[in-house]
């Protein structure tokens, strides 16, 4: 096979990619949904000729381009390392794919191993499925008598934990398991002989698959208990399992947006939640934090959620949003306090309106270093009353944080709390990872500086904003 020189390669892909009138950041999210694992600094290096790529990565930076030249007229496509077919997703193989997939609608959770192992035979490939824990520690296999992986240590972890794709050097494809851009796992991929597991036709199909069994996943769990079950490594409490049913998904995501989740102890979750809604031009976030734990600590927080829903689905202001809660809340005497942030982010400008009660300032973390959030807190949520909003421009690239109070007050042995700093050094460390899992690794860090013990709810709902050019 006749491969294309890599610095050909690279200048026409870097010429195409002025031409597709996409900002380097929206070129990195397209990349990055393809399975890419390569950072948005390594992509600026390789198109101004200071880095090289393997050849995988080349072709999946020219699939990405080419993806929005499709979208317009006139330019000239990327090319790719070597001549490749045309992968479409409902001709060849993957329609058969497709056709079984559809077919398995009603199919109870249990059976989803075996629509796996068909829908590999369909392909040609030996198709393993590992779903993350609930705990987000380990990835349990669906296969049975395979074992566990470590999220922290293994291929399939960091996987999981860059959502990208690997190729080992034994020839398997390892590539993260969405539903839409939530993390649910990882498929393990082992290519029939004689099949190139570089081949871009190959990964196209590889990311339809992915994309196809995360949606199964998640239809599958919510009418059967079988991976549910899977998923777990000890039986939740009731607080908990309120509380995770009224949850978001831990990630979601638009073109000008990314959001995600994390929140700790996960089989004792009591009196924290988290909330946001996505559109086209604006993010809607909230926390409610009772800052303690117990039943009625979860009463009252699920009771808030419900309010600030309500209010939000009518087309309630943020100020009618915040009001909603509070008399809420009133209307429950002796329930604990219920601290607080309701906010929206304009997506074209970037600016944050915000209502604070009693609760922590958000953090805005730019280039690894803190920007100070300033304004008005009530004391608390109330239905009379309308309290100042405050106000804050991001800036493209920015992190914006809501976090527990549990975050910033855990304390090690020692008595010494997480504290801001710590928190602020966090997501500067790991401002180059998605969302997720920055808050992912954030709860981490929490837990195990509380030695295991949290004594509050940590939790945390992290943005970033990618504005459109």
């Amino acid at each position: 096979m006749r491969f294309l020189p890599e610095e050909e390669q690279r200048r026409l892909s870097a010429a195409c990619f002025a031409r597709s009138d996409l900002t380097l950041e929206q070129l990195w999210m397209r990349y990055f949904a393809l399975g890419g694992s390569l950072s948005l600094l390594e992509l600026d290096a390789y198109l101004n000729g200071l880095v090289p790529l393997p050849r995988v990565d080349r072709d999946m930076l020219a699939h990405a381009v080419n993806e929005r030249l499709d979208e317009v007229t006139g330019p000239a496509r990327a090319p790719y390392s070597h001549s490749a077919q045309d992968a479409k997703p409902l001709h060849g193989p993957l329609k058969a794919l497709v056709d079984l997939l559809d077919g398995a609608h009603r199919a109870p959770p249990e059976r989803l191993p075996a629509v796996v192992t068909e829908a590999g035979r369909a392909l040609d490939l030996t198709i393993n499925v590992y779903l993350a824990d609930y705990d987000q520690r380990t990835l349990v296999p669906l296969r049975p008598g395979a074992a566990e992986l470590d999220i922290e240590t293994t291929v399939g972890g960091e996987v999981f934990r860059s959502s990208g794709t690997t190729l080992t050097r034994d020839g398997t494809l390892w590539t993260v398991l969405l539903d839409g851009v939530e993390r649910l796992g990882v498929l393990e991929i082992v290519p029939a002989d004689g099949t190139d597991p570089e081949d871009p036709a190959l990964r196209e199909q590889c990311r339809w698959l992915a994309a196809l069994l995360g949606h199964l996943v998640t239809i599958t769990t919510k009418y059967g208990d079988g991976l549910d079950r899977r998923r777990r490594h000890r039986r939740r409490g009731s607080p908990a399992e309120l509380l995770w049913q009224s949850l978001p998904p831990l990630t979601g995501a638009t073109d000008s947006v990314v959001v995600g989740v994390s929140v700790q102890p996960v089989y004792d979750l009591c009196g924290t939640v988290f909330d946001y809604a996505l559109s086209e031009n604006l993010a809607q976030l909230a926390v409610f934090d009772a800052g303690v734990r117990s039943q009625e600590a979860n009463t009252a927080v699920v009771s808030a959620l419900s309010a600030y829903r309500a209010a939000r689905h009518a087309g309630a202001s943020l100020a009618e949003q915040f009001a909603a809660v509070g008399a809420e809340l009133e209307g429950r005497p002796g329930a604990p306090a219920v601290d607080g942030v309701v906010a929206e982010l304009d997506l074209a400008t970037g600016v944050v309106r915000l209502f604070r009660a009693g609760h922590t300032a958000p953090l805005v973390v730019r280039r690894g270093e803190s920007v100070p959030v300033t304004g008005p807190a009530a004391p608390r949520f109330a239905s009379a009353g309308r309290p100042a909003a405050a106000e804050l421009r991001l800036e493209p690239g920015d992190l914006l944080a809501l976090c527990s109070r549990g975050i910033a007050e855990t304390a090690n042995c020692a008595g010494e709390p997480f504290g801001r700093d710590r928190i602020t050094g966090h997501l500067g460390q790991h401002a180059g990872e998605l969302p997720p899992e920055i808050a992912r690794r954030l709860t981490r860090a929490v837990l195990d500086h509380g030695e295991g013990e949290l004594r509050q709810d940590a939790g945390v709902l992290i943005t970033r904003w990618v504005p459109p050019r």
